[in-house]
This record gives C-alpha cells, structure tokens and sequence, in this order.
C-alpha cells in the first residue's frame, strides 16, 4: 500500500494492566504512554510500551469482561535476535522459561526459533533467520 508508512502498534489485551507493563518493561521495554478510551458501556485503560523498535498498546478492557481478538486471528508476535541462544539466556535469567529450540532449515532460507508465554498467555517467539 502506497499510503502505509510503518507499523504503528500491537495490541494486547490484558486483564491486568500493571502486570503487564511490567513484564514487558522487565524485558526491556519503556512505558512512553498512558491513557483511557471511552467505550459506551466502560472506559478501557491502556498503555504505550516501546520495546526493540516496536511499539505495544496493552488493552485494559472495562466492565471486567476477558477480551478476545475477533476471530482469533493473530497467533502470536515475533521477536527476531541475532542469538537465539543468548536471547533465551537472558529470559531465563529474567525468571521466564522458553520453550525448545525449533530448527528449520528449509523454511524461509533456514529459521531458528523458541517461543515463550506472556502475563495473559500470549505466544511471544523469538526467530534467528539463518539464510
């Protein structure tokens, strides 16, 4: 698209705001910003949180009710690192486990890749292209 100039954000949902700022912050990121979004039935909290040249909006939704993404259709955010083995060291000295090492040889020139869970059960993967 001729008109589109860079990604913007990501967004989170989360049921619990503060935690996940601070795990994102834990792992780097800044808190640049805050704010509230006025819904009709609640107001949404949310936060601005920049991290390895991305931006995340984290989604506090109102009225208590879990939010879902519509039709589920983002499986999970990619992280790419020059180490996959120094990335997931220094998780794990952050106290966050990863899962396996997938070696893909055939798939995009050759991937590696390790994925790891968020505060609210989002798949975060760290990718080393290869090729």
């Amino acid at each position: 698209m001729k008109t589109w100039k860079s990604l913007a954000h990501i967004a989170l949902f989360t049921q619990d705001l503060e935690r996940a700022v601070r795990f994102y912050e834990m792992l780097g990121g800044v808190c640049v910003q805050r704010s509230q979004a006025q819904k009709p039935q609640w107001v949404n909290q949310l936060a601005l949180v920049e991290i390895s040249g991305f931006t995340l909006e984290i989604v506090q939704p109102g009225g208590g009710e879990p939010a879902q993404p519509q039709n589920n259709v983002w499986a999970h955010i990619a992280v790419a690192v020059d180490s996959l083995e120094d990335a997931i060291a220094e998780l794990k000295e952050k106290g966050v486990e990863t899962g396996p090492i997938n070696e893909l040889p055939h798939t995009f020139g050759g991937v590696r890749n390790a994925f790891f869970t968020g505060p609210d059960g989002e798949t975060i993967e760290l990718l080393q292209m290869c090729g």
